[in-house]
C-alpha cells in the first residue's frame, strides 16, 4: 500500500493494520466493511493512516487471542510487511485478550474504545470537555489494570506464601492503583457537577429572557459545525475529521425579525460508541432535554445515511429527548441527489458549504418555533411609563421615543400583547381558529 507523502509539521503519529472480527455471538460489536471504513476514518483523525485491513469470520471469538492463532500469523505478517507501528481492532477486547496479542504482534495493540478515547483527548478543549475525556478515559482503564499488573501478581504468588496473587508488589500496587483512580473518578464526577451547576445557573437565565434553545445533532463528520458556522459566522474549526466538535458550542441566531435564538452544537454521535463516552458525555448532551427543537443534521452524500440517522434517532431516545420537535436538515445537497430521499413534511435540504437551502431552514425554524411573538409599535401614555420597565423586563424594546405619549417598538408575545393591546398601534383582536 503507497503511503501518503506527508510534511514534516503534519507528520502521521502511527501506521496501523486494522482488523475486524464478524461474528453472530457479538451482536452490535460485530464488525463489517463499513464500520471497518469508519474505524480508518476514525485513525486518520487521530492523526494515524491505515496501512492494512483484515477481517475475519469466526462463530465466536477465541478466548485468548480473540481472532485465533492462524489469524493472529497472518495479521502479523502484515505488521511486518507494511511496517506497521500499531494493530487497532474494531472491537472491544477484554484487557488479557490486548495483552496476549501485544506480545504476539510484537506491537501496541488498541481496540476501538482506546482509539476514540484518544481522539478526544485530543480534541477537548474547554474544562468541561477535558473533564468529561479524563472520567471516561479512567472509567475505561479501571478494569484493565488487572491485566497490566498480572506480572508483578506471578512474581508475588512464586514465593511459596500463599495463593497466586494473593500478597507481594502485584496485589499492593493494584490496590493502590484502584483506589487512586477510584478516588480519581469521584473527584472528576464532583467537578462536573459544579460545571453543570453552573450550566443550569446560564439556563435558566436565558429561559428567564425566554430564548428558545435549538440544539443541532447528527451523526459524527455530517457537516453540524459547518451549519453553525454558516448560519451564525462563527468560527468553529470544521474539519472533515470525525468528532472535531467535542464541547458543546453556543451562538445566539437571528431567524426572522421577532425571533432569536440560542443555538448549539453538540458531539457527532457514532455507532458503537464506548458506554463509558455515553455515561461520560451525558454533561455535553443534557443540553438537548432543554432545548425547544432539534436540527438534526443528515449527511445525504453518504450511501449509509438511513443507518447513521436511526442510530442518532436512537440516541435522541436513549437521551429521553425524543418529545422536542425535530427538522431533518438532509445537509451536502451539492453533493447528492435529493430523488433517492422520500418526501418528508419537516425536513430541508441545504448546503453547508454554499449556503444553498439556508433560507429555508430559517423560515423552517421560524415556523416551528412561532409563538405568536409580533413586533408592535405602543404608545403608552406619561402616567403609565411604569410598563415600559415591564417591556424592558419581559419583551425585547428596540426603541424608544418620547413624543406627544412614549412611544415603544418592542417585539412581544401573545401575553404581553393581551396586557397592552389598548395601546398597540393599529392593534386587530385576533381570530380564533374556529372563526
Amino acid at each position: 500500500m503507497e503511503r501518503k507523502t506527508i510534511e514534516s509539521h503534519d507528520a502521521v503519529r502511527d501506521y496501523a493494520v486494522l482488523v475486524g472480527l464478524r461474528s453472530p455471538v457479538l451482536g452490535s460489536d460485530s464488525a463489517d466493511e463499513e464500520s471497518l471504513a469508519e474505524l480508518a476514518a476514525l485513525v486518520e483523525t487521530a492523526g494515524g493512516e491505515s496501512v492494512g485491513v483484515i477481517l475475519q469470520g469466526r462463530d465466536k471469538p477465541d478466548p485468548h487471542s480473540f481472532i485465533g492463532e492462524g489469524k493472529v500469523e497472518e495479521v502479523k505478517g502484515m505488521v511486518e510487511q507494511e511496517k506497521a507501528t500499531m494493530v487497532i481492532f474494531d472491537n472491544d477486547l477484554s484487557p488479557s485478550q490486548i495483552r496476549v496479542l501485544t506480545e504476539l504482534l510484537g506491537v501496541q495493540v488498541i481496540d476501538r474504545s482506546g482509539l476514540i478515547l484518544d481522539i478526544f483527548a485530543q480534541r477537548a478543549k474547554t474544562k468541561e470537555g477535558c473533564l468529561q475525556v479524563e472520567l471516561a478515559q479512567y472509567q475505561y482503564l479501571l478494569p484493565r489494570l488487572v491485566g497490566m499488573w498480572t506480572h508483578l501478581e506471578r512474581q508475588a504468588g512464586t514465593s511459596g506464601k500463599g495463593p497466586i496473587g494473593s500478597k507481594g508488589p502485584g496485589e499492593t500496587q493494584l490496590e493502590t492503583d484502584r483506589r487512586h483512580i477510584h478516588r480519581k473518578i469521584d473527584k472528576l464526577k464532583d467537578e462536573l457537577q459544579e460545571v453543570r451547576r453552573v450550566r443550569a445557573t446560564q439556563r435558566q437565565r436565558r429561559q428567564k429572557n425566554e430564548i428558545p434553545v435549538v440544539a443541532i445533532v447528527g451523526y459524527t463528520n455530517a457537516g453540524k459545525s459547518t451549519l453553525l458556522n454558516t448560519i451564525t459566522g462563527a468560527g468553529i474549526p470544521a474539519n472533515n475529521r470525525l468528532f472535531d466538535t467535542l464541547d458543546t458550542t453556543t451562538r445566539l441566531l437571528t431567524v426572522s425579525d421577532t425571533l432569536d435564538v440560542v443555538i448549539s452544537d453538540t458531539v457527532g454521535f457514532i455507532r458503537k460508541l464506548p458506554h463509558q463516552l455515553v455515561e461520560a458525555f451525558k454533561a455535553t448532551l443534557e443540553e438537548l432535554e432543554y432545548a425547544d427543537l432539534l436540527l438534526h443534521v443528515i449527511d445525504a452524500s453518504n450511501p449509509q445515511w438511513r443507518e447513521q440517522a436511526q442510530i442518532v434517532d436512537d440516541l435522541i431516545r436513549e437521551l429521553k429527548a425524543d418529545h422536542i420537535p425535530c427538522i431533518r436538515v438532509y445537509n451536502k445537497s451539492d453533493l447528492a441527489f435529493s430523488a433517492q430521499r422520500e418526501k418528508e413534511a419537516d425536513a430541508v435540504s441545504v448546503s453547508a458549504l454554499t449556503g444553498e437551502g439556508i433560507d429555508e431552514l430559517m423560515r423552517a425554524i421560524d415556523r416551528k418555533l412561532d409563538k405568536g411573538t409580533r413586533r408592535v409599535t405602543l404608545h403608552l401614555p406619561y402616567d403609565k411609563t411604569g410598563l415600559l420597565d415591564v417591556l424592558y423586563r419581559e419583551a425585547k424594546v428596540e426603541s424608544v421615543s418620547y413624543e406627544a405619549t412614549v412611544d415603544v417598538l418592542a417585539v412581544c408575545n401573545p401575553r404581553q400583547l393581551g396586557q397592552l393591546k389598548d395601546y398597540i398601534e393599529g392593534w386587530v383582536e385576533p381570530k380564533e381558529e374556529w372563526e
